[in-house]
């Protein structure tokens, strides 16, 4: 079961972690997670193809793709689900950092070594990681990824 709270807890860690004024969360359903990171004084643009959405957000009915021109100053998703790997490659793509909180891979490859997957590409695109957990029921692993210093 979904812990509920998963959105509040991960805009809080977002804002507290990064200064970064607008944010795009790729895959985000409904706009859970836009609506916590607004309420939070963040600009938030949502991507996903859902037409049904919370009223009054910056949601574009869209799939992300690497050629999209970069508006942002984070890109994040909260379990993404196949959309998962694209945040990994434009953020590096456009030297912004990301975060991630993986579900399920794309691939049907099993969770851990998904996670180490996500890291070791990020880590290939020039991206220093980390991982964190969030403290929420369910796959609450994070995978947060910030350009090396070139």
């Amino acid at each position: 079961m979904a812990d509920h709270a998963r959105f509040d807890l991960f805009a809080d860690f977002l804002t507290q972690r990064f200064a970064a004024p607008r944010i795009w969360d790729v895959a985000g359903g409904m706009g859970k997670l836009n609506q916590a990171l607004v309420a939070r004084g963040r600009q938030c643009t949502t991507f996903d193809v859902r037409w049904k959405h919370l009223p009054n957000l910056d949601y574009r009915e869209q799939l992300l793709e690497l050629s999209e021109p970069c508006q942002c100053d984070l890109i994040v998703g909260l379990h993404a689900d196949g959309a998962t790997r694209i945040i990994v490659e434009y953020a590096a793509q456009h030297g912004i950092p990301f975060a991630i909180v993986p579900c399920c891979s794309d691939n049907g490859m099993p969770y851990k070594p998904w996670l180490r997957h996500l890291a070791e590409l990020a880590q290939d695109l020039g991206m220093a990681t980390e991982r964190r957990d969030l403290a929420m029921r369910g796959r609450c692993t994070m995978i947060v990824g910030t350009p090396k210093p070139t």
